[in-house]
């Protein structure tokens, strides 16, 4: 009867307490809060190391004024709040995943930050004086409050799979579905699978039209590869797409002699999308693109149009995020 006892206690205490030595997981709906005072935005418990890429230097930010930083780069100052609920969240938790990754030694490009403010490298974070450089003292005053509050109402909340942070990889517009990360990326993450994404009907780059002569576009494979050639009077039957995954980007392209990925001709030609089709137009070919970005995760669009639909942020990063969880930071101390 006590190894029953014992084993019962054992049970209680690895499912119940032990997880919350490291963060509380919550069933979350964040209401609204007032707007926040400017020393809750400027104070935090967490530091984050940023390396700023304007400066050449590595600064230490509160995680708060980071995730505010980020959502103001990031997202459309005009989504709905619980869109921009859902990116504090997406911003925030990408933080603690790298934290998670690298500790206090910071990514192998940046030694010594956990992150940097350019967008191609980690996320794009802009100071309260940039952002009032790029859009000027009416945005500060209407906008940022907006973000702020944001950030604040949902402070400290992260995304989890199996209590760690998760990789919250987004992008601008997915064309009507995301994708698996697999198919992008080449390795399978549980909580990136790809998802419908129907409400991007008001994203300005759902669709997008690319056009370039024949000339420009054979030599531009050929600056890459020296053994491409393709017979150009016979072009229309030598572009193949060959395979699409299930969100439609291209999979795999035949043109000419050489099978490409449709990430790879989206690079080259710096295409919005890999969901693209290719037409040729007496001495032209043109792209048609659908979405923006690589797909995966996300979708900021489609979480705007969620919280149109009176979706709420956790409703939204459930949807695209699969099989995670929603939690606070227990501490925000070591």
């Amino acid at each position: 009867m006590k190894s029953v006892i014992w084993g019962i206690v054992f049970f209680i205490f690895i499912t119940v307490f032990m997880p919350m030595f490291i963060i509380s997981s919550c069933d979350i709906s964040v209401k609204n809060t007032d707007k926040p005072k400017e020393k809750n935005i400027v104070e935090s418990d967490l530091i984050i190391t940023m390396y700023n890429d304007n400066t050449d230097e590595i600064v230490e930010i509160g995680l708060e004024k980071y995730t505010i930083g980020v959502v103001a780069g990031e997202a459309p100052a005009e989504f709905e709040i619980e869109a921009l609920k859902a990116q504090a969240v997406a911003a925030r938790t990408y933080a603690l995943w790298r934290r998670s990754l690298y500790k206090g030694k910071g990514h192998p490009d940046h030694p010594g930050a956990l992150v940097c403010n350019n967008h191609a490298h980690c996320q794009e974070w802009l100071s309260k004086e940039q952002l009032k450089e790029r859009h000027g003292d009416n945005w500060i005053e209407n906008h940022l409050p907006k973000i702020e509050e944001a950030v604040m109402s949902t402070k400290g909340i992260i995304m989890t799979y199996n209590m760690q942070p998760i990789e919250p990889l987004y992008h601008s517009t997915s064309g009507g579905r995301t994708e698996n990360s697999e198919d992008v990326f080449s390795t399978a993450v549980p909580y990136l699978r790809g998802v419908s994404s129907p409400y991007e009907e008001g994203s300005p780059v759902l669709v997008d039209l690319y056009e370039i002569s024949i000339k420009d576009f054979i030599s531009g494979i050929k600056d890459n590869h020296d053994d491409f050639s393709i017979n150009e009077k016979r072009i229309s039957s030598e572009i193949d797409v060959l395979e699409r995954t299930d969100g439609g980007t291209i999979k795999r392209i035949k043109i000419g002699n050489k099978e490409f990925s449709g990430r790879e001709i989206r690079e080259l030609f710096d295409l919005r999308s890999a969901d693209f089709t290719v037409d040729v137009k007496f001495n032209s070919i043109k792209f048609t693109t659908r979405g923006y970005g690589h797909g995966v995760g996300m979708s900021q669009w489609g979480a705007n149009g969620m919280a149109k639909k009176n979706k709420t942020f956790d409703e939204i990063l459930k949807h695209y995020y699969n099989g995670t969880d929603l939690s606070v930071l227990k501490s925000y101390n070591e």
